[in-house]
């Protein structure tokens, strides 16, 4: 079981929602802990909140490389070796595909997606080569398996972040690396204003923000699971190794249903030419696939 005591987090999206929970969770639990935010004025106002000398708080664009490099080295500059990564910041555009742009489209990637792949290819070789073990949290949302006509970029990016962080998983394991995908539903949080910190550059082909939408967005969003339940519920999953993190357990029928209605696409339909030979092919990699799991479950 991994301990948290002593360790240095890295959690991007930290000055709010999700990420600022996870925070404050770790302090507890005697971790170091560098939040990383876009937002200056909310990086001050958590640090604010949280009295504990070993926290600081890193400016940071998620979907700036560079940025991400730099922002590493302050944090283990101050607070030492990070073992413990949280790709939580993420934003959400409300609209279908069909409705969006190319600007929409880097927009939302680029946090969303890049900012996950800036902080694995940013931090996975240092973790190794520290050799101290950890864990990586790469927060998706309930919109990595449900999809609905909107937020269809939002949908995309999430469904990328589960994928990766499964094959992630099973790479990381023999380095004692943990990896889990974090899939919250709705959650008590600012993501709904998100075009307020939409880049002047990828703004141009924009389509007004709905003030009014924003407002009854604001109000569901009232209703959301508080960050900190969130959070020690994600610890546990830590502690247990578990790759998905389901913490809104009221998806649970709906992801069944949604299973059943995948299987039942199947069809058996007659043996081809190839078949003997593909399937031959398949036990092989189905073999090594369930040794994948195994391994990643069993992580030291």
């Amino acid at each position: 079981m991994l301990e948290f005591a002593g360790r240095t987090a890295f959690v991007t999206g930290g000055a709010n929602g999700i990420g600022l929970g996870v925070v404050r969770a770790l302090l507890a639990q005697g971790c170091k802990v560098a939040i990383a935010d876009i937002r200056e004025e909310a990086i001050a106002d958590a640090l604010k909140t949280l009295d504990n000398q070993h926290v600081m708080g890193v400016p940071l664009d998620v979907a700036s490389r560079s940025g991400f490099a730099d922002a590493a080295d302050r944090a283990e500059a101050a607070l030492g070796p990070v073992s413990l990564l949280f790709n939580n910041a993420g934003i959400n555009l409300f609209q279908t595909i069909d409705e969006s742009s190319y600007d929409d489209w880097d927009w939302v990637m680029g946090v969303n997606l890049h900012g996950v792949i800036n902080g694995v290819m940013t931090f996975a070789p240092r973790m190794k080569a520290a050799g101290q073990g950890g864990h990586i949290v790469n927060t998706a949302s309930m919109a990595s398996f449900l999809c609905g006509p909107a937020p269809g970029i939002y949908n995309t990016t999430k469904f990328a972040v589960r994928g990766m962080s499964e094959s992630l998983r099973y790479s990381l394991a023999p380095h004692g690396i943990g990896v889990s995908v974090l899939c919250p539903g709705l959650v008590k949080s600012h993501i709904y204003a998100s075009d307020a910190i939409r880049p002047e550059a990828l703004s141009a082909t924009a389509r007004p923000v709905d003030s009014a939408a924003v407002d009854r967005l604001a109000q569901i969003h009232q209703f959301g699971m508080e960050p900190d339940v969130i959070a020690a519920r994600t610890l546990d999953a830590i502690r247990e190794n578990r790759f998905h993190i389901f913490s809104h357990p009221e998806f649970r029928d709906e992801l069944e249903t949604l299973f059943g209605e995948i299987l039942a696409d199947f069809r058996d339909y007659p043996s081809d030419s190839g078949f003997a030979e593909r399937t031959g092919f398949e036990k092989i990699r189905r073999s090594s696939y369930e040794n994948a799991r195994r391994s990643a479950r069993a992580r030291g």
